[in-house]
């Protein structure tokens, strides 16, 4: 069963005279469990897509329906209650809050929803324990690598057991190796948890690892069901 639905979803951006089309008319299904990359050239909308399909940002038109609910309808305050009950986010550049431990900062989203302390803080550690960094809880994110960060970013994202994981260049900011382990880990949580993962980015290799490849160019899905082939192509035009 699909958990995410859109229907000729655009979203304009206007500054002054100008008018940019960022979405033209997208419509997309993913179901339930799928680990999805949204690829495609720079500027081509996929950041804009994964903040609209979130609720992160409104449509300018169109429908966008997450486990069955118009999140297009909801108001600011339903919008950013439902993510952080249904939904997790994976960011580049991490995120964390500097002055907490990493347990700290994935306990953070469960303190906000009025979790128990304690009840929180044992989520937070059983999740830590899953990304390999029990021995790390108590370290602050200036004491971490740049993959163990992001290992604290995606235990904070599943915390609450979402339904939705987004993930924005998750390995943009990551050597090599890393970013192989950092994918590895959300192909392993995805399996063994069921949560929906989608992901943007510009890495092949992540899109490898994906079920499937949405190929993006110019505010619109030129194919739902792309391949890695068909993505270098793209990219060794773009140089």
């Amino acid at each position: 069963m699909p958990i995410i639905e859109t229907r000729n979803v655009n979203k304009t951006y206007e500054t002054g005279p100008v008018k940019v089309e960022a979405l033209k008319n997208v419509s997309i299904s993913i179901d339930q469990g799928e680990m999805v990359a949204i690829m495609g050239p720079s500027g081509c909308g996929k950041t804009t897509l994964l903040n609209c399909l979130s609720g992160i940002d409104e449509v300018t038109s169109g429908q966008v329906i997450v486990e069955g609910k118009d999140i297009t309808a909801m108001d600011d305050d339903a919008k950013t209650i439902f993510r952080a009950k249904r939904m997790g986010f994976v960011f580049q550049f991490y995120n964390l809050l500097p002055v907490l431990t990493a347990e700290e900062n994935v306990e953070l989203p469960l303190l906000l929803t009025e979790e128990k302390t304690n009840e929180a803080r044992k989520k937070a550690l059983e999740l830590l324990t899953a990304v390999g960094l029990k021995e790390r809880a108590n370290m602050r994110p200036s004491s971490l690598s740049g993959g163990e960060r992001q290992r604290v970013t995606i235990a904070r994202a599943l915390v609450n057991n979402p339904a939705l994981i987004w993930a924005d260049e998750p390995t943009g900011n990551l050597d090599k190796k890393t970013a192989d382990e950092v994918v590895a880990l959300m192909r392993k949580l995805n399996k063994e948890k069921g949560e929906t993962f989608v992901i943007v980015t510009h890495d092949p290799e992540v899109g490898a690892a994906c079920d499937r490849i949405v190929h993006m160019r110019d505010g619109l899905i030129v194919d739902e069901n792309g391949s890695i082939g068909q993505i270098t192509r793209e990219i060794r035009k773009m140089g």
